[in-house]
C-alpha cells in the first residue's frame, strides 16, 4: 500500500467535522481523531511501516507520549525492533514514581513518538522532563503534523519534527482540499 492510499484511509477513518477545542486552546471545525486510526490494526501497521523509515539513525529508544502516542510507539517498536518507553504527562506519585515507563531513558538517544501535533505544547513539557532525567532528545516523529507552526515552536526547544503525514497531504488525497 502506498502513502497516498494510507493518507486517504486515515482521512476516511479518522477525519471528523464539528466544533473542537484543541489542546492548544484553538477551536477547529475539523479534527483527526487519533484513536480511530490507532484502533484499526491494519491501518496502524501501515502507518508505522512508513514511520519506521523515518526513525533517526542512532536512536536507542522511541518514547510514546500519554495517551495517543502509546499505541503508535508500541506498534512502531514491534515493527522496527527499537525499544520503547511510555511517557506519562506527570510522574507517577506512587510505586516507582517514574515519568517514563518501560525502558530506562537515562543517557540514551530518545526519539519522541506522537500522534497528532498542532503546536507541540505537550511535547515540550514532556521533553523538558525527560531531559531533566538524562534523556538525549532532539527529534519528534509524529503521524500527523496538523499545523506547520509547530516546526518553529519545537525548533526553539532544540527539537526537529518529522511527520509521516501533514494534515494538508492527507486532505489532498481525498480530492476535497
Amino acid at each position: 500500500m502506498d502513502k497516498k492510499e494510507i493518507g486517504k484511509w486515515i482521512y476516511n477513518v479518522a477525519h471528523i467535522t464539528g466544533e473542537f477545542k484543541l489542546r492548544s486552546g484553538q477551536i477547529s471545525n475539523e479534527y483527526f481523531d487519533k484513536y480511530l486510526f490507532e484502533a484499526e490494526p491494519e491501518l496502524l501497521i501501515e502507518i508505522v511501516k512508513i514511520m519506521k523509515s523515518l526513525i533517526p539513525l542512532g536512536t536507542e529508544i522511541i518514547a510514546g507520549l500519554e495517551m495517543g502516542g502509546i499505541p503508535v510507539v508500541t506498534a512502531l517498536s514491534i515493527e522496527s525492533g527499537v525499544k520503547s518507553a511510555f511517557v506519562r504527562k506527570k510522574a507517577k506519585e506512587y510505586g516507582t514514581c517514574k515519568l517514563a515507563e518501560g525502558t530506562d531513558i537515562k543517557n540514551k538517544k530518545v526519539c519522541i513518538i506522537e500522534d497528532v501535533v498542532t503546536t507541540g505544547g505537550q511535547i515540550i513539557e514532556s521533553v523538558r522532563e525527560l531531559r531533566e532525567r538524562g534523556a538525549k532528545v532532539d527529534t519528534v516523529l509524529c503521524v500527523i503534523l496538523r499545523d506547520e507552526k509547530a516546526i518553529e515552536i519545537l525548533a526553539n526547544e532544540g527539537l526537529r519534527i518529522i511527520p509521516a503525514f501533514t494534515m494538508d497531504y492527507i486532505k489532498e488525497q481525498t480530492n476535497l482540499y
